[in-house]
């Protein structure tokens, strides 16, 4: 190994000096054995020098023995320093990968002589010959000898035991002798190459801290597998350190562990090989061990199922104690643990178990494994990879067996050719070689023995017959007399979709065909290649097949007359069907059971000897149970199973679909402990694609007719359907990992189907193939997949995969690749160097990521010399490599080579400034660079921008450079600044981080002026000093561009200079800003810094915030103010100023004119903030303010700033707000608030803490008579606001306060005493009902001209008789609302707007008998008009004697009651008692759930009030109204009675009720009683048309009748016929909505012409034709006494477009000169109705209301409409909403509508009016004093601030509310403008101004919870309004609860 090896001396024993420190840390960390067995390694002089008694000592005298050892190797020759490393590698454990990596690389990969055990004294063991046995003993101080009497004892044991041994031999030399029989090739364990496997138990992933040379440079590779390395060596030399350990040697099937522990073995008998000769060599098979199903002990494995002894039980009982007494002495070979049928888990017992007690076997081998049984034992399993995370807790060791490289597969394929003995194979060894290198598919499984045995059958099968071919094909062209030269065309693919070698051999192959060419080869020489996995076990099957002597001569007859094509594997089926559907059938079972062994009785006669000699099944020795020898049979390898099994699964019906499905999966290459273990390769999905391919259908349809099946062809296209349909969904998931990524391309590769193959590529744009091992044959698969992509391009990541240089160089078979990623140190300068090879070839590459490798400037050279020819390149990234500033160099240099160039990533590879700079400077001339940023050494990215053209640099934006965490000295920031003045402009300068001192500053500030930086310099977390701010301070007046400077030198200390855009602006019109907070400046350093601005006073400005200035730095600052002349804000907070400073600064605001504000808090930290005016103004006008807040205000402090801020001069805000106030410090406020005049307001919110606080605070309105409002509220806002003379008005609200009978005294006296007020708010003061009944017994004293407001004061039902009896005893009192509900309120109103009308509202407040019964006497002896009960729970007794109580009421008064069960039967009944009880009742209505009924001053009918028969006196009720209250018709019945007492009824009105053929049996009952009956209304609820037909015959009876209102109704063409001949006496009728036909409407409208006192018609949403729309026409000329007309939506039911043909009704209306109120919404008119419209609107002069929505109204016709509005001057309600007018039409209204002074209704919703509409509309807003409801529903903007502050000039507004006169769902009035909060704000403030308001709608806005939160406030100054709806805008469903429960007027709904 040492000629291998030849290293240099110097380079091993330099590599071992530098790692030195690093291998003394982890040799520490080893065990005492490991360390022995290295201290072994030295000669024995060497050693005597080390004191061995120390390994065992203290750590201290480990160490040193640790460090004597490693300078004794580091001065040693290379070859045992190679050794030493080697040993080390493999030894030592939690090594890290960089430096095991590097300690291989230089010291190779040798056999290492002494790591199979310590070299200990050797224990003599003399048997009976007196030869000697030596072994290794335990411990070193084990004697050489036992004692004399312990050798005679041991001797006849030692006897059987050497014995034994030698049997074993014998039985293991006779093993190899059979299986030798049947090798091509010698096996030598020297030979076979392993890769060994990092064991780190107790952890998941070994150390992968970095080297001292990569710390902070280069990041540890994370995606590596942490198993397998990629380091190897031989399998001897990997066993021969396995002495008294658990290894593992892991391959896949067919890799040869069997064969390899046969030899392994074979060697120990000859005294050879890693295993010492005196052990005892144990090989079990797993598939032995399978067939013992019961308990057996040590003793029954080892003689009844190894191998027994010669001897009796005597011997085997000695050979077994001395095997307990040294366990050691005997190596355990566990051969293919994949087959073994039980799972062994490991035992975390530590006592050791009994060899002599029955265990099941796998217990057995578990306690072997686990060290429970013979501790000390070699043990060897062999498994394959698969099973590695399944042993890997019990195992020491781990290796695995690697693939045959090509070497040495050629060498098999020689000799397979060479050993047949025949001349023919001979010659055909080297056409075989190059035919297997040429097929990816026979060369991948090639790498595995026992499949390169069945590839060398395959190639022999096709060159012979291509042989027996060609001597038929010249025998045949000899006797045709045929000659000349042969064809040279080349066979296309056949039936079975196959390659020719011609097409994929190259080089010397190329050379070999042309040869041939020249002998004359015909054209059928061309071999025929499968291209598929499948199609090579379809010739493998072939092969095999022809193998059969009792087949071959029909087959040679057939092949005289068939050519060699995919006919051949058809030809063979056809003899062998019976033999291979039997066999396939058996391969299944097999898959189905998990079995590969089957015994003799499982496969027929026949079908065993066909097999044998074909070669398919092989014969394998099985022991029993019993110990007899049997014979079973596998197969010859088990991917021949599953082939046959794929086979059976496409051909036979017996196999469901559910069956197929469960075998069809993707396997992947991640092994985990929780896979289900399989003795097979999973191979089987593979080959169900390929015979789902077409090419393999007829030999499936062939095979399938074997079976007997009739149906063969359709059920085999069936099974292959079912594959693709899996296959496609698997190619549609996107949760594939990216080893089942690559399996899937295998599948769809086997399938030869592009479209599956599109699918997947169109699923995943880039292919994440990660911590995977490739091979060329993967990669062929994906370029199968991936050419399938077209022009489209994709991506392949290689992150972490082991890939061999030759799968590099099959990679540029995928084409359109447009992003490529290789990240893994595995990847090196040769991985580079070939990948730079194919670079080129990929010329649709775009992306290219080579990162976390190992790659140098040598392998960036190569890199940088292939992208030159990558034109197309875009992104790069070659970060966390080890490049240093030479390959920085390499890439920088092709930068403007590259002219698609975005991105290049240079990080983590090891370089310098001086790399830094040289790369700057090389992209200063890179007209499309963008952004140059670099992390120290860690990260470096240079972004380019997409258009690199020479012309449009000056379009894009400039540079960024980013510097991060670099240390400067002076000299670097002159190099730096050099390269930076390079660059035309840059937009950032990014130095943060770096170790600055003064001197390398001072050279950036002096060189900045150079650089032409357009926006900031920043230098975060630089360290900087005082002086260095100096430094930069000086900027703003040296460097004219400079407008902006940002310091802070306290963690995090951050630094930016910010640039103007150019210096064109003269530096003094630039505002300047200079920041230096948290810089520790001192009152002295103050000058300083004023000395180094230099003359510069355009400072606007200055934060000195969080420094250590105190009073004396404050005073200093506030002496440089008149220097500051362009100063508007200074920030000197967190600077230790005391309340001495804060009077300084009180007297500075009144001093210094441009100071308008000062705001200081010392709330956890100190604020005190100075805000300047830009420019002189008027004193008068200029308001200033002076803000304290969160402070503690002593009474001295209080006066001292008082007394300062009276020299004020200005209007002056004081804030006292979050800072509590003490009475004193109150009292000294009051004292000096008369000298201030101008003072405007006093915000002391969060500072009123007590009840008497408030109370003192409150007495300002006796001391001041310019107090215009008062709001205390307690811990919440409060102010106090003043005017400059008397206030005439003045609201004063006093909430949220604790009022005891003292404070109520107090309050009442000066209330008293004080001004007139016009509100008074003392809600939420817990006055209770004695409270409330203390002040309204004073109330008539108080002057109090708007309300009261008492809400929230915990009163009962008689605090709300108290408040209810002011209607009484105060007569300024107008109205009380009084409820004690959930949300309680109370308000007292007093008279105003020239009201006279006394109001009581009581709602929910849970009244009784005796409270009603107090009502009522309000109501009787008091001037009260209206009584409103609400959800009283009041009863129908309590409303009987309510109404005899009323008797006595002598005026005119309105009674309102709503209950809930007012309704149906009891509606009906509650009115006949009330009419029953008092005949006083004018008028009776029942809606819904309220009844409402008004009394008269004395009754009409007084006179009749009874006859002489004692009949019921007459009642003179005028009306009785029972409106949708669910009125059954039956219940009218109860009615009878009193109906027929109401003589002078006028009134009937049923409408919305069910009233059914009964109830209108009652009507035509009662109608002829009614004499006086005038106006009856019966709206629709259900549609009858019996009932309107037996009503028109009553009605038709009553000549009385002259109102009618059928609303809705089914109207029979009898029922019209009766209804025409009583129209003519008619003065109004309601026909709107009715149903009818067009007969009846025709007689119904011609009944309308012949009316002659027709005031009022309605016919909205009425069907006519012509005839109708003429008659209707006709009948409108006629009634010229019109003065109430709807026709809405009369176009739209007559079907109409545009209403042109409505203009002859329009003319109609020419005479209608008394018109009073017209609706024609949803004509369509446009421009000619209008016009037409106008015209006749010039002479309604009178007119009440117009409706013209949904009209085409234009600016046009809208400017005219409003111009004809101008002459009426009594309209009341105008009605635009969903028509067309924008701009012009809203001007004219600016003129027109503050002439209507009479407009209480506007609607111009849904209507583009837009933000100049918008003003107009404020503007007439403005004079609009009587308008009470406003809708603005969607209007084309959300600017509606301007309309909502005109409301305030509005005081009789009412609704702004949901959709006036609209169809559902409503509009709200605001809604659907996307209003933002500054409308939410804006309304807030005007609110408190509408005093009438009850409803807000804002629905579906942009109103957030801060407007929301304004609105809540503004409500508590508006106790009128009721409801604000605020659905649809942005409230989270948190944030509205939080709302609702602050005030529950807030409505989120959607209804």
């Amino acid at each position: 190994m040492e000629e291998e090896i030849n290293p240099e001396e110097e380079n091993v024993c330099s590599v071992l000096e530098q790692e030195s420190p690093q291998l003394l840390h982890i040799l520490s960390c080893q065990s005492p054995s490991v360390i022995m067995e290295l201290y072994h390694m030295m000669p024995s002089d060497t050693q005597r020098c080390i004191d061995l008694v120390a390994l065992m000592g203290s750590q201290s005298a480990v160490t040193e023995c640790i460090t004597a050892m490693l300078e004794y190797f580091r001065t040693a020759n290379a070859a045992v320093c190679c050794s030493f490393l080697q040993s080390v590698c493999i030894l030592c454990e939690n090594m890290p990968m960089y430096l095991e990596s590097r300690l291989m690389s230089v010291a190779g990969y040798s056999t290492i002589d002494g790591l199979h055990s310590p070299q200990t004294e050797p224990v003599a063991l003399r048997n009976t010959d007196g030869c000697e046995i030596s072994g290794p003993s335990e411990t070193v101080e084990k004697p050489t000898s036992p004692p004399l009497d312990e050798q005679i004892i041991k001797r006849p044991r030692i006897d059987h035991w050497e014995q034994y041994i030698d049997a074993v031999r014998s039985f293991l030399l006779r093993r190899w002798e059979r299986l030798k029989e049947h090798l091509i090739m010698e096996v030598q364990l020297e030979d076979v190459w392993v890769s060994l496997r990092t064991m780190n138990k107790g952890k998941d992933k070994p150390d992968q801290t970095p080297g001292p040379a990569d710390r902070g440079n280069r990041t540890p590779d994370s995606d590596v597998d942490y198993g397998f390395m990629e380091s190897r060596v031989t399998l001897d030399t990997f066993l021969q350190g396995s002495a008294g350990e658990v290894t593992v040697v892991a391959g896949q099937a067919g890799s040869g562990k069997t064969l390899l522990m046969s030899c392994l073995g074979q060697q120990w008998a000859h005294g050879l090989g890693p295993i010492p000769s005196s052990c005892l060599f144990v090989l079990l098979e797993f598939r032995q061990l399978n067939l013992l199903s019961r308990p057996l002990s040590l003793f029954d494995l080892l003689f009844q199922h190894y191998l027994p002894p010669q001897g009796g039980e005597d011997e085997k009982r000695a050979i077994l104690d001395y095997l307990l007494s040294n366990p050691e002495q005997s190596c355990w070979v566990l051969d293919g643990y994949d087959e073994f049928h039980s799972k062994i888990a490991r035992t975390d017992a530590q006592e050791n178990r009994d060899p002599q007690i029955l265990l099941p076997v796998a217990e057995l081998i578990s306690g072997l494994l686990s060290r429970q049984i013979l501790p000390g034992s070699t043990v060897v399993v062999t498994c394959r990879l698969r099973d590695v995370t399944k042993l890997e807790s019990m195992v020491d060791k781990m290796a695995k067996l690697l693939g045959w490289e090509c070497s040495e597969i050629k060498e098999y394929v020689k000799n397979f050719f060479r050993v047949k003995g025949r001349s023919a194979s001979k010659a055909l060894g080297k056409q075989a070689v190059d035919l297997l290198l040429s097929s990816r598919h026979l060369l991948a499984m090639s790498s595995l023995p026992a499949l390169c045995n069945i590839c060398c059958m395959c190639l022999e099968h096709l060159l012979m017959g291509e042989r027996q071919e060609e001597t038929r094909e010249q025998a045949r062209h000899k006797e045709n007399g045929s000659g000349g030269e042969r064809r040279k065309e080349v066979r296309g693919k056949g039936d079975r979709g196959v390659q020719t070698a011609e097409d994929s051999t190259a080089g010397s192959h190329e050379q070999q065909e042309k040869e041939k060419g020249r002998r004359g080869r015909s054209d059928k020489s061309s071999y025929q290649i499968p291209s598929t996995l499948t199609q090579v076990y379809l010739t493998v099957l072939e092969a095999f097949l022809s193998r059969s002597p009792d087949k071959a001569e029909g087959d040679d007859k057939l092949k005289t007359t068939l050519p060699q094509s995919s006919d051949c594997i058809l030809t063979t089926l056809s003899r062998c069907q019976s033999e291979v559907w039997e066999l396939s059938q058996l391969a299944w079972s097999g898959l189905e059971e998990n079995k590969i062994l089957f015994m003799e009785e499982e496969i027929s006669e026949g079908v065993l000897k066909f097999s044998i000699r074909a070669g398919l099944l092989t014969q394998v020795e099985l022991r029993r149970e019993d110990g007899m020898l049997v014979h079973a049979y596998c197969f010859v390898h088990l991917t021949v199973q599953e082939f046959l099994a794929a086979l059976r699964i496409m051909t036979s019906d017996d196999v469901s679909d559910a069956q197929l499905k469960k075998r069809f999966s993707l396997k992947t290459r991640w092994p985990t402990r929780s896979d289900q273990r399989t003795v097979f390769t999973d191979s089987l999905h593979l080959y169900m694609c390929g015979l789902a391919s077409p090419h393999c259908t007829a030999t499936l349809v062939q095979l399938a007719r074997g079976s007997g099946g009739p149906e063969g062809q359709s059920w085999v296209r069936k099974q292959q359907a079912l594959v693709l349909k899996l296959l496609k969904k698997m190619s549609l998931s996107n949760t594939l990992t990216g080893p089942k990524i690559l399996e899937l391309c295998h599948c769809i590769q086997e399938s030869q189907n592009s479209k599956l193959a599109k699918e997947v590529v169109n699923m995943r744009p880039i292919m994440e193939l990660r911590n995977i091992q490739l091979l060329p044959n993967d990669i062929d698969a994906l370029a199968f997949v991936v050419n399938s992509a077209d022009c489209t391009g994709i991506g392949l990541d290689f992150r972490a995969c082991s890939m061999d240089l030759e799968c590099l160089g099959v990679l540029p078979r995928c084409q359109y690749i447009h992003y490529l990623s290789f990240h893994s140190r595995k990847y090196d300068d040769r991985f580079a160097e070939k990948l730079s090879s194919i670079l080129p070839k990929f010329t649709t590459l775009r992306k290219l990521e080579f990162c976390r490798a190992s790659l140098t400037d040598m392998g960036a050279a190569s890199l940088a010399s292939a992208l030159q020819n990558c034109p197309h390149m875009t992104e790069l990234n070659l970060s966390d490599n080890n490049l240093k500033d030479s390959g920085i160099r390499h890439i920088a240099d092709i930068f403007t080579k590259l002219p698609k160039l975005t991105c290049v990533r240079l990080g983590r590879n090891g370089g310098s400034l001086k790399g830094v700079t040289y790369l700057i400077g090389k992209i200063s001339k890179c007209l499309n660079i963008q952004q140059v940023h670099a992390d120290g050494m860690k990260e470096m990215t240079v972004t380019f921008s997409q258009n690199s053209a020479a012309n449009s640099h000056k379009s894009k934006s400039e540079p960024e450079i980013s510097l991060l965490n670099q240390s400067w000295s002076k000299t670097e920031m002159q190099m730096l600044t050099q390269s930076l003045a390079c660059f035309p402009a840059l937009s950032v300068l990014d130095l943060s981080g770096g170790k600055w001192n003064v001197e390398a500053l001072k050279t950036l500030a002096k060189f900045l002026p150079r650089l032409n930086i357009t926006k900031r310099m920043i230098l975060n977390d630089s360290c900087l000093s005082v002086e260095g701010l100096l430094v930069l301070t000086a900027l703003l007046s040296t460097c004219p561009a400079v407008m902006e400077l940002n310091i802070r030198l306290q963690s995090p200390d951050c630094v930016s200079v910010v640039f103007s855009r150019g210096t064109e602006e003269p530096a003094k019109e630039i505002n300047k800003i200079l920041c230096l907070s948290c810089c520790g400046l001192l009152p002295a350093d103050l000058e300083r810094v004023w000395r180094s601005l230099g003359p510069s006073s355009d400072i606007t400005l200055l934060d000195l915030s969080s420094n250590s200035l105190g009073d004396k730095g404050l005073r200093e600052l506030l002496n440089l103010l008149p220097n500051l002349n362009n100063i508007q804000e200074i920030n000197a907070s967190n600077n230790g100023i005391s309340m001495a400073g804060v009077a300084l600064l009180a007297s500075t605001l009144c001093s210094h004119d441009n100071l308008t504000e000062i705001h200081t808090s010392y709330l956890n930290k100190q604020q005190v903030i100075l805000k300047f005016r830009p420019s002189k103004s008027d004193d008068e006008q200029q308001l200033k303010k002076f803000r304290v807040n969160q402070s503690s205000l002593l009474p001295s402090d209080m006066t001292e700033l008082c007394t300062r801020l009276v020299q004020c001069r200005s209007n002056l805000e004081l804030d006292f707000s979050h800072s509590p106030l003490k009475d004193e410090a109150i009292e000294n406020l009051l004292t000096v608030l008369p000298e201030m005049p101008t003072l405007q307001r006093l915000n002391v919110s969060h500072s009123i803490i007590s009840t008497n606080e408030a109370l003192r605070l409150l007495s300002c309105l006796n001391g001041s008579q310019r107090v215009t409002s008062v709001e205390l509220r307690s811990q919440s806002e409060s102010f106090i606001c003043f005017d400059r003379v008397k206030a005439e008005q003045i609201s004063c609200r006093f909430t949220h306060f604790s009022l005891s009978s003292d404070n109520m005294e107090r309050l009442l006296e000066i209330f008293e005493r004080g001004p007139p007020l016009s509100v008074l708010d003392l809600s939420n003061n817990n006055l209770e009902n004695e409270g409330v009944k203390r002040f309204v017994d004073s109330l008539p004293r108080l002057q109090i001209t708007n309300y009261v407001n008492l809400s929230n004061n915990s009163l009962t039902q008689q605090g709300v008789l108290d408040v209810a009896s002011t209607l009484c005893t105060c007569d300024k009192v107008s109205a009380v609302e009084v409820s004690l509900g959930t949300e309680e309120r109370s308000l007292i109103w007093f008279g105003q707007y020239g009201h006279c009308d006394k109001t009581l509202s009581v709602r929910e407040s849970s009244l009784k008998l005796d409270h009603l019964i107090r009502l009522g006497e309000f109501l009787s002896y008091s001037s009260l008009t209206r009584l409103e009960l609400k959800n009283n729970l009041v009863e129908l007794e309590w409303i009987e004697g309510l109404m005899k109580l009323l008797k006595r009421c002598n005026r005119d008064c309105v009674v309102s009651i709503e209950e809930c069960w007012i309704t149906s039967e009891a509606a009906i009944s509650l009115v006949c008692r009330c009419l029953d009880l008092n005949s006083s009742i004018h008028t009776i209505s029942v809606h819904q759930n309220t009844l409402e009924l008004s009394l008269m001053k004395s009754p009409a009918l007084s006179a009749a009030s009874g006859d002489s028969n004692g009949q019921a006196p007459l009642l003179a009720t005028e009306k009785i109204s029972l409106v949708d209250c669910a009125v059954e018709g039956y219940q009218l019945a109860d009615m009878s009675g009193i109906m027929q007492r109401c003589s002078s009824l006028t009134e009937l009105e049923l409408s919305h009720n069910s009233l059914g053929i009964e109830g209108t049996e009652f009507l035509c009952f009662v109608l002829p009683s009614l004499p006086n009956l005038t106006t009856f209304s019966i709206g629709f609820k259900e549609r009858n048309a019996d009932v309107v037909l037996r009503l028109s015959e009553a009605l038709l009876q009553s000549a009385t009748i002259q109102h009618i209102n059928l609303l809705g109704h089914l109207i029979s063409d009898r029922a019209a016929q009766l209804l025409a001949r009583m129209l003519p006496r008619l003065r109004s009728v309601n026909l709107s909505h009715c149903v009818c036909s067009l007969i009846g409407w025709l007689q119904l409208l011609k009944a309308l012409g012949q009316c002659v006192n027709l005031e009022g018609l309605c016919l909205s949403s009425v069907y006519l034709d012509e005839d109708g729309k003429a008659c209707l026409a006709h009948a409108i000329r006629n009634n010229t006494c019109i003065c109430r007309l709807k026709l809405n939506n009369i176009a739209t039911m007559m079907g109409y477009s545009e209403g042109e043909d409505l203009l002859d009704l329009l003319a109609a209306m020419e005479g209608l000169t008394q018109m009073q109120e017209i609706e024609l919404e949803g004509w369509k008119m446009s421009h000619r109705g209008i016009e037409q419209l106008t015209r006749q609107i010039l002479t309604w002069t009178n007119l009440r209301k117009i409706s013209l929505s949904e009209n085409h109204i234009s600016d046009q016709s809208g400017e005219k409409l409003l111009e004809a509005l101008r002459s009426c001057s009594h309209l009341e309600e105008l009605l635009l909403s969903r028509n067309s007018f924008g701009d012009l039409t809203a001007a004219r209204m600016a003129l027109i509508l503050p002439l209507l002074t009479h407009l209480t209704v506007l609607d111009v919703s849904v209507n583009p009016l837009g933000q100049e509409s918008l003003v107009s509309l404020s503007k007439a807003l403005v004079y609009m004093k009587n308008l009470t409801k406003i809708n603005l529903t969607s209007v084309g903007t959300s600017e509606l601030c301007i309309v909502a502050a005109s409301l305030a000039h509005c005081p009789l507004i009412q609704d702004v509310n949901a959709g006036l006169n609209s169809t559902p769902p409503p509009c709200g009035g605001f809604g659907w403008n996307s209003c933002s909060d500054n409308v939410a704000v804006e309304l807030s403030k005007v609110l408190p101004l509408c005093r009438r308001l009850t409803r807000l709608d804002l629905e579906a806005n942009s109103v957030s919870v801060n407007g929301a939160e304004a609105l809540v406030r503004a409500l508590q100054s508006c106790p009128s309004l009721q409801l604000i709806r605020l659905w649809r805008n942005n409230i989270p469903n948190s944030e509205t609860d939080r709302l609702v429960l602050t005030d529950r007027r807030l409505s989120f709904s959607s209804t």
